[in-house]
């Protein structure tokens, strides 16, 4: 028989544990927190979760909305619109817990969406950076999931300050910093990008037509890929390592000078592992090779190139560390060596890179992997020994590749949450062939279109970053290009209401589908916004195609978004190509008439086509409006 004195314990250990289930139980979205923007002139969910049945109350200025949970345990309170700027401090009451949440802000908020170019930090970007309190960013981590999910994987609202605004979207952070010079309110980012994806990924199962068995499709389409890449592997290098035993506890086994590698595999250098038949896997692989140098050369110490590692690495020198670099994939490593690690004769240089997604390795052209001794520059081995410390085979990039993940994660998740427009940069990614870019134009819009009915606030402002210029240049008019068709795909979206473009075709990098220049970037956006989400008269775009007629063996361009008038930047204005029936362009002689260009060449007397920056890198393309602004690039066929 149980004893009376132990009943009164047991109640109360029963009482305990109901509340660190129910504490347990009790949880806000992460966009609910220190420090967060909201959009002014919207009634303002603030939402998260609890057992089933439970009241939470919220408190904001001395007024207390409750909630229950319903039988799935999520609950919401729904706020009236606060006045801005703020600061508002709320409090969020659930079981046995209450949450505190300072310094909110009343304004405007933007989700910033897209890979790499969207993702690209102040800190890795040309420009200066001036610090705005007012100015809020929340990244929401790389994420992924087969089904739509409503929590978040993490995130902070960070101010702008010398502290975080290194690791905010540059282009975020300067299309903010610009709507700030003319709209006094505060600016919140989402930022919720990933590099390296396609638009598929961005959109909802509903949207791309995926059913349920489509899904379990790509579900056993993935899992065969793991095996067929797990199997390849195995028979390359025997057992798959899960863990790193190059680098315990902080100490770098395989840097040993002395390690025995005989057995380790031999890779071209520069290269990426995929290249050398390592297709589909991420994760840890170290590099080593011998340096054979004099007493005379080590004196004055050397520099190594490294070539441009994808994504992270950290290097030694005759097992001492000479450098480190994280997360900034396609950039070129430079390290300087002192004399005090190195030795006359042979010297082994040891690299560990760390590769997430996509493809990995010592990456980059033959001439970026060298030393430097004095004024002397050589080349470093062209093979390496190579070894995997680490693999992966979830493929995390793969993910930003398949249909909905990133949706279902990234965006989903964010839906709740009024906000006042979206900036978007990608299509890299679908530029690969001139179909791709094809496709994207349907894609792109459907996309548009199927966000702004998720957020459920009419024609949110939908504004995208036109692809920059990249790639080698054509000495002669192109045939084709995808990188040209991506870009008229992305302007096909213009016909949607409250649709803008920055247009970029000027400020790109024939090097690097990276360009620096994200400030120009932000700016164009921002141009945008003002005219279309905010009202105000300015010119926002560059000039566009309005119309063309032929006339005497001449074609008459007009534009719109002119200004105060079409300019050219140099003494020639180039960039035209016009061709005759037989469909062979040639570069053409053009000038300005007004509102109007007027293109021609001897050699198509006849003329039917017109075409303007249309390639993948059109350098030579010069046509601006008065306000600076680049002329966006067109053809008037369709052929391919």
């Amino acid at each position: 028989m149980l004893h009376k004195s132990v009943i009164p314990l047991l109640l109360l250990a029963c009482s305990l544990n109901l509340l660190q289930k129910s504490q347990a139980q009790f949880r806000v979205s992460r966009l609910i927190g220190d420090g967060m923007v909201m959009q002014r002139g919207a009634e303002v969910p603030v939402w998260g979760w609890a057992l089933p049945g439970e009241r939470v109350s919220v408190i904001l200025e001395g007024r207390r909305h409750s909630s229950v949970a319903d039988a799935d345990g999520r609950w919401k309170v729904v706020l009236g619109a606060l006045q801005p700027p703020g600061p508002y401090e709320m409090q969020i009451q659930g079981p046995g817990e209450s949450v505190v949440v300072k310094d909110i802000l009343v304004g405007d908020v933007w989700v910033a969406s897209g890979q790499s170019n969207m993702e690209w930090v102040v800190a890795d970007a040309d420009g200066i950076a001036v610090e705005d309190s007012a100015i809020r960013h929340f990244k929401v981590p790389r994420s992924w999931s087969d089904e739509p999910e409503d929590s978040l994987a993490g995130g902070l609202w960070e101010k702008a300050d010398a502290e975080h605004i290194p690791a905010f979207t540059a282009v975020g952070y300067y299309f903010a910093h610009a709507l700030r010079e003319h709209i006094d309110v505060p600016i919140g980012i989402i930022n919720t990008s990933w590099g390296g994806s396609r638009i598929e990924p961005w959109m909802s199962a509903r949207t791309l037509g995926i059913d349920e068995d489509t899904r379990e499709k790509l579900r056993a389409d993935d899992q065969a890929r793991k095996e067929a890449v797990r199997e390849r592997l195995r028979s390359r290098i025997g057992v798959i390592p899960e863990s790193d035993a190059g680098l315990i506890d902080g100490v770098a086994y395989w840097a040993d000078p002395e390690l025995d590698d005989s057995a380790w595999i031999e890779i071209a250098v520069p290269s990426t592992w995929e290249a050398a038949g390592f297709e589909g896997v991420d994760g840890v692989a170290w590099y080593r090779t011998e340096l054979a140098l004099t007493e005379g050369e080590i004196a004055g110490g050397i520099t190594l190139g490294l070539g441009m590692i994808d994504d992270s690495d950290i290097s030694w020198v005759n097992g001492v560390e000479v450098g480190r670099t994280d997360n900034a994939w396609n950039e070129a490593r430079r390290y300087d060596v002192p004399a005090s690690v190195l030795r006359a004769g042979e010297n082994v240089i040891t690299v560990r890179v760390s590769d997430a997604w996509g493809a990995g390795g010592i990456a980059g052209p033959p001439e970026t992997v060298f030393v430097e001794v004095g004024a002397e520059q050589r080349l470093l081995p062209e093979t390496w020994r190579f070894m995997f410390g680490q693999v992966s085979l979830e493929a995390v990039g793969n993910k930003n590749q398949l249909p909905m993940l990133l949706w279902n994660k990234m965006i989903h998740p964010l839906q709740p949450f009024p906000v006042n427009g979206f900036i978007w940069y990608q299509g890299e990614s679908n530029a690969g062939s001139v179909e791709d870019a094809e496709v994207y134009a349907t894609l792109f819009t459907d996309m548009i279109q199927s966000w702004r009915t998720e957020w459920g606030q009419g024609d949110l402002p939908f504004l995208w970053a036109q692809l920059a210029n990249y790639m080698a240049v054509d000495e002669d008019p192109p045939v084709s290009s995808s990188w040209a068709v991506l870009r008229e795909s992305q302007s096909a979206a213009l016909s949607l209401p409250n649709s803008g473009q920055a247009i970029l075709i000027d400020i790109g990098d024939s090097d690097d589908i990276h360009p620096r220049n994200k400030q120009d970037v932000g700016k164009r956006l921002a141009l945008a916004a003002l005219k279309i989400t905010y009202g105000k008269n300015v010119v926002h775009s560059g000039p566009t195609y309005g119309s063309h007629e032929i006339k005497d063996g001449r074609v008459i361009v007009r534009f719109d978004h002119v200004g105060d008038g079409l300019v050219t930047r140099g003494d020639i204005l180039s960039g035209f190509a016009i061709a005759g029936a037989d469909g062979r362009f040639v570069w053409a002689n053009a000038q300005i008439e007004e509102d109007r260009i007027a293109v021609w060449s001897d050699d198509v007397p006849e003329p039917v086509a017109v075409r303007y920056a249309w390639g993948d890198n059109p350098e030579s393309a010069n046509l601006y409006n008065s306000e600076g602004l680049p002329a966006s690039p067109f053809r008037t066929d369709s052929w391919r």
